[in-house]
């Protein structure tokens, strides 16, 4: 045989292995089956979890070299000093709504589609023109006067606070309440709009002198005022949603225009009312869960109570004064279904409920 013939050898590099491929080491929770880096309430993470959970970072969880950009006076990130209340763990807070990003634009646009076909209904019908001169009056004054209510709420008190939260879950739950109030504010708005035009019997403008001058409506309009230069994320929720929307807000929506309306021939404004009283409904859940857990805190639970008993002690009075001015706009429709004070009795029942559903006293105030 030839040298050619003969088979050349050929060499390879020889495998070793030194325990450095990946899947050879073992390290914290390598043994684990579990494929999430937080622990979710049920089984398996909803897509809730999934897009706000430790979205929103965090150095006591996850960001072991602290803060990573801060402000340049002083503090990083999201302080937990932006508010005195306290807790052993912000992140155990989860909407119970689980609101986010698609929730936001499914549920308003939903709301949007009602309003809209009922307000086309009733220009097709010309149901204006068969309201009383009185239930014009008061709307063009008294629901024309909220719509100023809820913008400001929307614009200077959830709005501003809406990145405050420690958390992504508190910060997006708060985010879809301004939503909510901003939407509710433009459907009254609108509202205002398709009555001016419809008749001349209805003044569109009346509104705005009526939220800076009529008597009646001042202490509303003093306590929304108050509330947009509070500073503290968390007594601005409390004092917004837990006080002033159940002495007031639900008050004269829930308790008035919604139980009167039908009595002076208007299905309309029941309507377009009732979808704020579903978005403070909906607000209103999360913001139970939230407190609830702030007062049943193993660590903090005790000095909260204490503190939202403070709370209380300065935006109970200031509600209840401005419940108690907004008295006379009960006998402004012809047909009146109800009385201030059995308004004003069932809006306390509810909120005394609410403060024992989140285990808090009842003020002194509320049962004089």
């Amino acid at each position: 045989m030839s040298t050619a013939e003969k088979s050349t050898e050929r060499s390879f590099p020889k495998i070793e292995f030194t325990d450095s491929e990946a899947g050879a080491r073992e390290f914290p929770s390598s043994k684990s089956r579990k494929y999430s880096y937080f622990k979710p309430a049920k089984l398996r993470a909803t897509m809730y979890e999934d897009v706000t959970v430790d979205v929103q970072p965090d150095p006591e969880r996850h960001l072991s070299q602290g803060w990573v950009y801060g402000f340049g006076d002083g503090p990083g990130g999201y302080p937990q000093d932006w508010t005195a209340a306290k807790s052993s763990d912000w992140h155990a807070f989860l909407d119970p709504n689980e609101e986010w990003n698609q929730t936001i634009y499914r549920n308003n646009s939903a709301v949007v589609r009602q309003v809209e076909l009922c307000l086309q209904n009733a220009k097709r019908a010309n149901v204006y023109n068969g309201w009383n001169s009185a239930w014009l009056t008061f709307i063009e004054r008294n629901v024309g006067a909220w719509m100023h209510a809820e913008n400001g709420l929307a614009l200077h008190v959830f709005t501003s606070i809406q990145r405050s939260g420690p958390t992504n879950m508190i910060n997006t739950a708060v985010a879809v309440n301004a939503a909510h109030k901003m939407r509710f504010a433009q459907d009254l708005a609108l509202f205002n709009l398709d009555l001016a035009e419809a008749t001349q019997a209805f003044d569109g403008s009346a509104h705005k002198a009526v939220w800076q001058d009529a008597p009646e409506w001042q202490p509303t309009r003093k306590v929304v005022e108050e509330l947009t230069a509070v500073g503290d994320w968390c007594q601005l929720l409390f004092a917004t949603n837990i006080v002033f929307e159940q002495l007031v807000g639900s008050l004269f929506r829930s308790e008035l225009v919604m139980q009167i309306a039908a009595r002076n021939g208007d299905y309309i404004t029941p309507t377009i009312v009732g979808t704020g009283e579903h978005d403070y409904d909906r607000d209103l859940n999360y913001t139970r869960n939230l407190f609830r857990l702030l007062t049943r805190d193993a660590e903090f639970g005790e000095a909260n109570k204490a503190l939202f008993t403070e709370w209380l002690g300065i935006w109970v009075p200031r509600c209840l004064d401005a419940a108690r001015a907004l008295q006379p706009i009960w006998s402004t429709p012809a047909d009146k279904a109800v009385t201030f004070a059995s308004s004003l009795d069932a809006a306390v029942a509810k909120f005394t409920a609410l403060l024992e559903d989140i285990d808090l006293d009842i003020p002194k105030e509320l049962t004089k």
